[in-house]
């Protein structure tokens, strides 16, 4: 076996599984926000979008499967945890995030002086019924777009970002975003939901490299962690340079998220650019929708007893209804429920990796971490915590919890 290639081959297949729509729309969006503040508000964003769903899949090298990833907590814990997971990446936000992304992108533009409500309407029934056929009949059409659409992105992006460095759209104005740049931008990483996607991607990748041979956790790690660096580089250059073109047109705040990219687009390579672009994004979103129904069908088909095919409907009906609500509305219903989720998610992450077996420190630093992040959502006065101030507050109350975990000896 050539390591060296096995672990290109590897970091390449990590960097198109993380690859999506949302790491095209939200950074951008957050340049705007941030203006002149733009990289540390970016260091804050590659933390969340791209240290922690690499650090994600690392804990599968100690964890193994799904089963216990938080089953120390308790095994109904992990259930539920892994549930509301799937929940959120699948029909409550990710996938009607593909549909209005597809409207707003790829059809919008292109509609001229039709209704716009109306034609979301028909949009959505067409991406999602399109969704269904591919997700019940297995086809391959996901996989042959996947694989055109990903390289033709990559080059507008490329070209996109030259054109914008080399001849500037516009002028970083202050940030609009009081207190800490780096904690909004960390926060806002949250919205590409890839840590969460990464527990769910963790045991494809382990099971992947054991098919291979490579059943040793400390051998898996070295493979994670070449792979990890290659798709960590592609990843951070495609956010610090969408993080920065948006800082170029700060001074449009007035943008929605999806129009933020196509101006960004047009700026630089015009009209024709701007709908080359947002065809494509569109299109890639249909290859996130067959494989996040797929997987939710799949989990709630085995979880529920319920067959494979009614569970892809239901999702598919209410991910459409959803999706008519457009995507600032979706990204806005998305923020409380990330707000909580993250956190905890960060928490079992790290557990997981250090390979701590007390059974206590998992239960007391979740629950703890669950509770904070709570009573931060709902704005209670938690400034007494440190670093409350710049939005972690639970940080300092989990790692109390855990050296109590430590003390305190209950099974």
């Amino acid at each position: 076996m050539n390591k060296s290639k096995e672990i290109l081959v590897l970091g390449l297949a990590l960097f198109s599984m993380f690859f999506g729509a949302g790491n095209l729309l939200f950074p951008p969006s957050l340049g705007v926000q941030v203006g002149s503040s733009w990289i540390s508000a970016g260091v804050g964003f590659f933390i969340t979008g791209v240290g922690l769903p690499l650090l994600g899949i690392l804990a599968f090298t100690k964890c193994g499967t799904l089963e216990h990833f938080a089953d120390k907590v308790s095994p109904k814990f992990n259930t539920a945890y892994i549930t509301t997971l799937i929940l959120v990446i699948g029909p409550l936000f990710a996938i009607p995030r593909t549909g209005s992304t597809t409207f707003e992108m790829g059809v919008l533009p292109l509609i001229g002086s039709l209704d716009p409500k109306m034609m979301t309407i028909v949009c959505s029934v067409l991406f999602f019924s399109i969704t269904l056929f591919l997700v019940l009949n297995e086809s391959k059409v996901t996989d042959i777009l996947g694989k055109f659409l990903t390289p033709i992105i990559l080059i507008i992006l490329a070209l996109i970002t030259l054109v914008g460095i080399l001849n500037p759209i516009g002028e970083a104005v202050v940030s609009s975003i009081e207190g800490n740049q780096f904690s909004y931008g960390f926060v806002s990483g949250y919205q590409t939901m890839d840590a969460l996607a990464s527990v769910l991607f963790g045991v494809v990748i382990i099971k992947g490299l054991e098919m291979k041979g490579i059943k040793d956790s400390k051998e898996q790690k070295v493979f994670l962690t070449g792979a990890g660096l290659i798709s960590a580089l592609g990843l951070g250059l495609i956010y610090f340079s969408l993080i920065y073109l948006g800082s170029q047109i700060s001074s449009m705040r007035e943008l929605s998220t999806a129009q933020t990219a196509l101006k960004i687009a047009e700026l630089t390579l015009g009209n024709s650019g701007k709908v080359a672009f947002g065809v494509c994004v569109a299109a890639a979103c249909l290859t996130t929708s067959v494989g996040l129904t797929a997987l939710v069908s799949d989990w709630f088909s085995k979880l529920m007893g319920v067959s494979y095919k009614k569970i892809a409907i239901i999702t598919c009906l209410f991910s459409g209804i959803l999706a008519v609500a457009g995507l600032d509305y979706i990204i806005g219903l998305a923020v409380p429920v990330l707000i909580i989720l993250y956190p905890v998610t960060i928490v079992l992450i790290v557990l997981n990796i250090l390979g701590v077996e007390n059974k206590n420190c998992f239960v007391f630093s979740s629950l703890v971490t669950l509770i904070v992040s709570t009573l931060e959502l709902l704005k209670v006065d938690l400034s007494i915590i440190p670093l409350a101030s710049s939005g972690f507050a639970w940080i300092i109350p989990a790692l109390m919890a855990f050296g109590l975990g430590k003390i305190i000896k209950i099974k």
